[in-house]
């Protein structure tokens, strides 16, 4: 780097530090402190506790027990100093999420568990989807202002893409995917940055992309930009198919309905393509007819093997239609199971590539039911409601963009209720944010 660059990057850098520090200077130590653990439970799930695994590695897809005890432990810590911080100034806000719907899913999760073919697994796999869930729907009541949550979000998205782009420059080997990886070697070449998959990098790069667009309405001129740039090139070279097609499709149709007036209008447009889409995946297997049709179109009609999962998914359904198989306790192990005869390619895999398939495979078709009244239905009409008190329109549509992303993502990959996966931490904040924007109008800054 010449002289002038590196005069350049200080200025920058400089520039930055009285930016933060403005802004920071409105807020007290426990506003401040918020502010932090909003900041770092974004970086806890999109960095994880363990960034760039090495695919070359065959002990990589190993659990190792004390990694995944200092994973819960943070997360645990996390959501209860998350609790502390928001239980005395944000009473009304945490009680509005005791809703007969959310106490329903809660009760059901709780009986699924009782009745799980692994009930240890499904406990302590809930625990830590519990804490994260906790973290995220929280989150947009910890920083005191609006403002304050666009720098947090900012934030933790410049340091997120930085890792990634660094990981790629001076490591490649531990964040672009190889021949050598111990599974997936056919998808060597395509970035992965710091996680461990490329399609997980794709996604929470289409989420990034969204983030620095709404940065860029809301007046960041040139941290919005720069996100949703450095977003939308990494998310090129991910070469993450879904994620790719979705990045524009999912922004266009939010906002469609943003400007579309009524609730049904609004229904119809993010509801039919999204059933349709799941009728030509997972309805393919069951439907002839419909089996027809998806050969008809210009892609794989096998969409890359996955209908077979999905065969295989179906029939775990059949077996225990009401109760399920158990909460995050089913794919595990299901190459010993009856039904796996002749499907041995399609229990390897690791979940079904359809979140709402999963659901019903794991806590039966009532817990889909609930989830699908929960996050698909509910936050819409929340989204009318906020639109219709005019409050925080950018926020509201980010919030509709994300939610929607995860909606159609839902019908290709596994993410509903799953853990600590950044994509489901995401989409319940967004899922949240829409919640309290329907109810509360968010604080525009500090009081002087």
């Amino acid at each position: 780097m010449d002289r002038s660059a590196a005069d350049m990057t200080d200025v920058e850098a400089q520039s930055l530090g009285h930016v933060l520090r403005d802004r920071l200077a409105g807020l007290n130590a426990v506003q401040a402190a918020r502010c932090l653990v909003a900041v770092g439970s974004l970086l806890l799930v999109l960095v994880t506790l363990d960034p760039f695994p090495d695919l070359r590695n065959p002990d990589v897809t190993t659990i190792v027990g004390g990694r995944m005890a200092l994973t819960y432990i943070s997360w645990g810590l996390l959501a209860a100093v998350a609790v502390l911080c928001v239980a005395a100034s944000d009473a009304p806000a945490l009680k509005s999420l005791l809703t007969p719907l959310h106490l329903s899913l809660l009760g059901w999760l709780a009986i699924n568990i009782v009745f799980s073919e692994s009930r240890g697994v499904s406990i302590q796999r809930f625990v830590l989807a519990a804490s994260v869930t906790s973290l995220a729907v929280l989150l947009p009541l910890l920083p005191p202002t609006q403002r304050s949550f666009n720098l947090c979000l900012g934030a933790a998205a410049l340091v997120l893409l930085a890792l990634c782009y660094l990981g790629v420059l001076l490591a490649p080997q531990y964040s672009i995917h190889t021949a050598l990886d111990v599974t997936e070697p056919q998808l060597a070449g395509d970035w992965r940055g710091s996680f461990g998959h490329k399609n997980i990098a794709s996604a929470v790069m289409t989420i990034l992309v969204y983030i620095g667009i709404y940065l860029s309405a809301v007046g960041s001129f040139v941290m919005g930009p720069a996100i949703a740039v450095l977003a939308g090139t990494f998310l090129i070279f991910t070469g993450g198919k879904t994620s790719s097609v979705l990045c524009l499709a999912i922004y266009a149709l939010a906002s469609l309905v943003y400007v579309t007036p009524g609730l049904w209008l609004k229904r119809i447009i993010c509801f039919v393509p999204l059933v349709a889409m799941n009728l030509l995946t997972v309805g393919s297997v069951l439907s002839p007819a419909l089996g027809a049709m998806t050969r008809l179109l210009p892609l794989d009609p096998t969409f890359t093997g996955r209908s077979a999962i999905w065969e295989f998914a179906l029939t775990a359904v059949a077996e225990k239609p009401i109760i399920g198989h158990g909460y995050a306790a089913f794919w595990d192990d299901v190459s010993a199971r009856q039904t796996a005869q002749g499907a041995e390619w399609a229990t390897s895999a690791a979940h079904s590539h359809n979140s709402y398939l999963d659901l019903a495979v794991t806590i039966g078709l009532p817990g889909l039911m609930l989830v699908i009244l929960v996050f698909v239905l509910a936050p819409l009409g929340n989204f009318q409601t906020a639109q219709a008190h005019s409050r925080s329109g950018a926020l509201a549509k980010l919030f509709l963009t994300v939610w929607l992303f995860g909606l159609y993502y839902g019908a290709t990959e596994t993410f509903l209720l799953e853990r600590q996966n950044p994509i489901w931490f995401m989409f319940a904040l967004a899922v949240a944010g829409l919640h309290f924007l329907a109810r509360f109008q968010c604080v525009e800054q500090i009081d002087e």
